[in-house]
């Protein structure tokens, strides 16, 4: 199990509200399905990131590339391998 940070740039925000609810269910689906860690917008409306669960980057790529956002064009889609690392407090 690895990590992988879908950075999601806005390319196309004429399109952003239209395709958010499907966005949305399909994160929630993952979610549901243990394949999402964490996921939220930017602060300055430049975009979000997803943070997936995958056993490796061709099944991170595929989740992500499924997204709607990905494949409308609403967002660009930069995908990393992020070696996590939990600080203990």
């Amino acid at each position: 199990m690895a990590y992988f940070a879908a950075i999601l740039e806005m390319q196309d925000e004429s399109k952003n509200l239209t395709y958010r609810p499907h966005h949305l269910e399909y994160l929630e689906q993952l979610g549901n399905e243990g394949k999402v860690f964490a996921k939220g917008p930017f602060g300055d409306g430049s975009g979000g990131m997803v943070i997936y669960i995958a056993d490796n980057v061709e099944e991170a790529k595929q989740l992500a590339e499924n997204d709607p956002y990905v494949q409308e064009g609403v967002r660009k889609l930069d995908l990393r391998e992020w070696k996590l690392q939990l600080v203990q407090a």
